[in-house]
């Protein structure tokens, strides 16, 4: 028997347990969270964070910042959602008594998202690569301001000197007409002249590949506009440079050239800018970074206007290029490269027509008007009798006061000497 002090000390301590009991509360309290709904959490972040890794790759190809930031905001915030989920672990058990199943299963999503984490820091260099391009190109449109403002006031120095100029370069600094001194309907006619050039060399292939799908030219000049008189055989050529130069030329009166879009500069400086920009730069090397930007647009939009799916069929037997450009593509084909050069020469015409203030006005003339030469210029040099316009083949405009002649075909009887 137990002596009866130890009995007494036992039912003490018995009633001292009843009397302080554990706080059982804390351990089905309703705002501890179980293992299942972390793991769960876990399991959902990760989906999360997933999917907004995927939408930061597709905002690469095509580039596109504004999604490229969108996507990198989101994988940024699943990754700090991840981290109080660590967080709030940890705090809620701080000495874990063993490691469990669970609490294996839960570093090696942990490691799993660290990997991922190191994904993500490789993307990141990737895309600072990308913007220090953008601001090399920033860089390099800056030099070309710079150069642009350092002949503007060599210019203005002779001017000065020859006492031709009676505004001191303070003045025309502060009024910002450095374009003026630039913009001159010089350079706009050499851009014109390149632009007709384009539309001759991109119709001798055209030609030469109707000749060899066993077309009939006289045929198809015929059709292209009927009854003209043409002195030679060989001058049925400027039917097919007219066609064309209707074509690249519709929709060159409006501001957007026919393309919708909500990023047409809307200033004379904005045009300027992009005519410097583009008229260096090989098309095909544009349309690889920006195939959506709205010269691609037009570029798409004029080739399915000036090259016809019989045509094309006749050439490459079948409608894949032709198929590949209305899905959006710009194929890499050497004909289709040709014609890049055509789009290209005739929307940075478009460009420098709006850069002036007030802006270059094309014209035309129709079939059958009298040859008058202040607006026209006859593409042949043999004289006819009578001479009327059998056929538009380029274009006039207006600069201002000045007006460079649309180029004609004329129609009629040749002289005889």
């Amino acid at each position: 028997m137990l002596p009866t002090g130890s009995k007494e000390a036992q039912i003490r301590e018995s009633n001292n347990q009843k009397v302080h009991p554990q706080p059982m509360e804390e351990a089905t309290s309703p705002n501890q969270e179980t293992p299942e709904a972390l793991v769960s959490k876990i399991f959902t972040n990760i989906s999360s964070l997933k999917s907004a890794y995927i939408l930061l790759q597709a905002a690469h190809t095509p580039y596109d910042p504004d999604k490229i930031e969108a996507a990198d905001k989101l994988v940024i915030s699943e990754l700090k959602n991840l981290s109080e989920l660590k967080h709030s672990y940890r705090e809620k058990n701080p000495k874990p008594v063993s490691d469990s199943p669970q609490d294996s299963r839960l570093v090696a999503e942990i490691q799993e998202q660290q990997n991922l984490l190191k994904t993500y820091e490789v993307m990141v260099k990737k895309f600072q690569t990308q913007l220090q391009t953008k601001d090399s190109e920033i860089v390099q449109l800056q030099q070309l301001i710079h150069e642009s403002n350092q002949k503007r006031m060599k210019l203005e120095k002779k001017l000065k000197l020859k006492g031709l100029s009676d505004k001191a370069p303070e003045e025309l600094e502060a009024k910002n007409e450095c374009f003026s001194m630039e913009l001159t309907p010089d350079l706009f006619t050499s851009s014109a002249e390149a632009s007709y050039k384009a539309i001759h060399d991109f119709s001798k292939p055209l030609i030469n590949m109707m000749k060899a799908a066993g077309w009939d030219l006289d045929a198809a000049a015929n059709s292209i506009e009927p009854s003209v008189i043409y002195a030679r055989r060989a001058h049925k050529k400027y039917a097919f440079e007219s066609l064309i130069c209707q074509r690249m030329f519709s929709g060159f009166q409006e501001e957007c050239f026919s393309v919708e879009s909500d990023d047409v500069p809307v200033t004379k400086e904005g045009f300027f800018h992009q005519f410097i920009a583009l008229r260096e730069m090989d098309p095909l090397d544009i349309l690889s970074k920006s195939p959506d930007s709205i010269f691609g647009k037009f570029c798409r939009s004029k080739y399915l206007a000036v090259v016809h799916p019989k045509m094309e069929a006749s050439f490459f037997g079948n409608l894949d290029q032709r198929n590949h450009v209305m899905g959006g593509g710009h194929p890499r084909t050497s004909f289709y490269q040709a014609f890049l050069k055509l789009a290209k020469s005739i929307w940075l015409l478009h460009s420098l027509a709006y850069s002036f203030d007030p802006k270059v006005k094309v014209f035309q003339v129709k079939r059958g008007s009298e040859f008058t030469e202040v607006y026209m210029e006859s593409v042949v040099e043999e004289e006819v009798q009578n001479p009327k316009v059998g056929l538009m083949v380029m274009p006039g405009f207006r600069i201002g006061g000045s007006v460079i002649q649309c180029r004609v075909y004329l129609s009629g009887v040749m002289c005889t000497n």
